[in-house]
């Protein structure tokens, strides 16, 4: 049995986008595993943007990751050794942890799953809490109604290229940004949206308004950034915004050029009764098994797929992470412990 665990900790906060020297990797002594705790092997490790978040001491819905600490993510892992009758070695769980190869948790903690429902790292992704933000986001906020037409950039990302499939099998016109003509054709071709922007292309604006001939009547917010610009004015009467991320911001270290947008958001808030709502998904913990329920369903029968973005190692991972905020993943982004 392992004695050490190999850990990536945060050493630096970083400034602008996290660099490689912000994080180093060491060994920390593992304990054993007490009464109802369990001895966990790393098998898939979650990245995702709210990561960046948790790295700067600024306020927000959850502390910052202490200098010096791994930071958090949800992973897969394998039971090594159980000190509690729920769980045996050998056992697939879904756990809250950190950026290491090995851990002890609280059996109470771990979520047993099944292999035979769907490949484990599912949970991590379409099954998990990026495919519930999606879900959870637009069913309560963005209260979609056949024939509207929805907006979402990180249109192939883990959490936009869901909402874009079941904005599409709720009946609605589905627009997506995302970065390259690769991941503009997955769109359409692949999820069924019926549009998809290259955001590298210029006159993004232009072209939002020719993909959105009726308007928007959802944008559910992903990025912020030039998406947020080009949508805003095509936004009807009564549109509804859920926000969940606004990636294109997370590594900036000054505001952006140009006069104070605030005001004349506002001012569009106002005038055309639009509904902005923030959202963490654990808000909508109830929801998981509805969700999870016509999720399975929706895969069993081909109406929504994914893709991953796989890497290999915990030496990929800090790689990996930063190649995310500069949105060079294409899918859910995950790295894989052999």
């Amino acid at each position: 049995m392992p004695t050490t665990a190999r850990t990536i900790q945060l050493v630096a906060r970083p400034v602008g986008a996290p660099k490689p020297t912000d994080f180093r990797i060491v060994d920390v002594p593992l304990p054993d595993p007490g009464p109802g705790e369990v001895l966990l092997k790393m098998e898939w490790l979650s990245l995702d943007p709210y990561m960046r978040g948790r790295m700067s001491d600024a306020r927000s819905y959850a502390a910052p990751t202490p200098l010096g600490c791994p930071p958090p993510t949800e992973a897969v892992a394998r039971v090594l050794r159980s000190n509690d009758p729920s769980l045996q070695a050998g056992d697939r769980v879904l756990v809250h942890d950190a950026w290491r190869d090995h851990t002890v948790a609280k059996a109470a903690n771990c979520r047993k799953l099944d292999p035979t429902a769907a490949p484990v790292q599912a949970w991590l992704g379409i099954l998990g809490m990026p495919g519930l933000t999606a879900w959870a986001g637009l069913k309560h906020i963005g209260r979609p109604k056949p024939g509207e037409t929805l907006v979402v950039g990180a249109a192939t990302g883990a959490v936009g290229s869901v909402v874009g499939q079941i904005a599409r099998l709720s009946g609605l016109r589905v627009v997506g940004v995302a970065g390259g003509a690769e991941k503009c054709r997955h769109a359409t071709e692949t999820l069924g949206f019926d549009a998809c922007l290259d955001r590298h292309q210029p006159d993004l604006a232009a072209r939002m308004a020719e993909a959105c001939p009726k308007g928007a009547d959802i944008y559910f917010e992903l990025t912020g950034g030039d998406v947020l610009s080009a949508v805003l004015p095509l936004l009807n009467p009564f549109a509804r915004i859920p926000v969940c991320g606004t990636i294109a911001s997370y590594n900036a270290t000054t505001a952006p050029d140009g006069p104070d947008r605030l005001p004349a958001l506002m001012r569009l808030i106002l005038t055309r009764s639009l509904t902005v709502r923030g959202f963490i998904v654990s808000e909508f913990a109830a929801d998981r098994p509805a969700f999870e329920a016509e999720m399975t369903t929706w895969l069993a029968s081909g109406q929504i797929t994914h893709k991953e973005d796989v890497t290999d190692g915990l030496d990929s991972m800090v790689p990996a992470f930063i190649g995310m905020l500069e949105g060079r993943n294409f899918g859910k982004t995950l790295v894989r412990l052999g």
